[in-house]
């Protein structure tokens, strides 16, 4: 199956691993910065082999209708993948978007309306929910060991500095990145999401610009979520530990059962404890960074997908719901009041000055 690359910054090496451990023929790479091309080969493990020979292209289009890949991964700022996933799709070319799948929800519902009109696979690469411990929980969840849920919980403690904002001028923008909430803390909303039953009545939010007066959008966020199946959950957000990560945790408590994620990214089962059971589950999967393991069980499922018809693991509505929850919460912040979901026209850009 040939595939493509579309964007080759910071977490690129993640998607080009992800291909090569599938087997995937590497047809080509994009990137304005051909020195993005190379720095990416080089820090990929493993990388591909006779890598200096793959064809590179500055404009996605051209790629697009030169080389014609099955599947491509966009791996763009984040403002720019609505406009590349749907050039893809309507080209007929199957697509892995990166979080978050758009900047908005009028962009996100495009993509879930041409992925079902063109009938390819679209794909939100949320891949911490291919982690070993997050299968775990979910596995309990599935057997129904939680009876039924109380709350739940979501943080992610990150250290996030000017250096790092300053690789890219599009980080931390309203228009391209947003805040901590889209960037760092999506991976976890999206599993609090999932893991809580997907449907959510209220959300209720706060947000600030603590210490990074040099972005536009928050460096912490917070928020109390309220299900429709009666879960509450809380989230909080933040790029703002003391030079380093500190964690990604996510719990969920339930009549029956109570369990706790953890590590840099979900990657560790902390605790775990079930009614009646003598087994309690232990696991902790070694990452080499934050992005965790998951993209190349999350390629190996989209190709499987691909393949036999069937919908991926984690599809473009997957993307949109969050999506949704993270815009809802910067809404609620911007109000000062509870927001009811769902949501149709709110967009990132929506936020502008929210700090000035």
């Amino acid at each position: 199956m040939t595939y493509a690359l579309i964007g080759c910054g910071r977490v690129a090496p993640s998607h080009i691993k992800a291909a090569v451990q599938n087997g995937l023929t590497i047809a080509a790479v994009c990137d304005i910065d051909d020195g993005n091309i190379t720095a990416m080969f080089r820090n990929s493990d493993p990388a591909p082999e006779n890598w200096e020979a793959i064809p590179r292209y500055s404009d996605y289009t051209e790629l697009f209708d030169t080389v014609r890949p099955t599947l491509v991964s966009i791996a763009l700022p984040s403002g720019l993948h609505a406009k590349c996933a749907l050039a893809a799709i309507e080209r007929g070319i199957n697509v892995i978007i990166e979080k978050p799948i758009a900047m908005s929800l009028p962009d996100a519902d495009a993509i879930v309306s041409a992925a079902s009109e063109y009938g390819v696979t679209v794909s939100a690469c949320h891949q911490n929910r291919f982690n070993l411990a997050v299968q775990a929980m979910r596995r309990r969840l599935e057997a129904g060991d939680f009876g039924k849920l109380s709350n739940a919980a979501v943080t992610v403690r990150w250290s996030r500095g000017e250096a790092y904002y300053k690789q890219a001028d599009w980080r931390g923008t309203w228009a391209n990145d947003g805040g901590t909430l889209m960037n760092q803390c999506i991976h976890g909303i999206d599993l609090l999401r999932w893991m809580c039953g997907d449907e959510i009545d209220t959300v209720y939010g706060k947000t600030r610009r603590q210490f990074h007066d040099y972005i536009e959008a928050e460096d912490v966020g917070t928020a109390v979520i309220a299900f429709k199946n009666g879960v509450i959950a809380t989230v909080e957000g933040t790029v703002n530990a003391c030079e380093a990560d500190i964690e990604e945790h996510l719990t969920l408590l339930g009549e029956s059962g109570s369990m706790k994620l953890g590590g840099t990214s979900a990657n560790t089962v902390e605790y775990s404890r079930f009614a009646g059971s003598a087994r309690n589950d232990t696991l902790s999967e070694a990452t080499a960074n934050v992005y965790g393991n998951g993209h190349t069980a999350l390629f190996a499922d989209v190709i499987d997908a691909i393949r036999t018809g069937r919908p991926p693991y984690v599809d473009a509505a997957a993307g949109r719901r969050a999506l949704e929850t993270v815009l809802a919460i910067y809404l609620s912040a911007k109000t000062g009041q509870p927001v009811t979901l769902p949501l149709k026209d709110v967009r990132s850009t929506d936020f502008t000055g929210l700090f000035s």
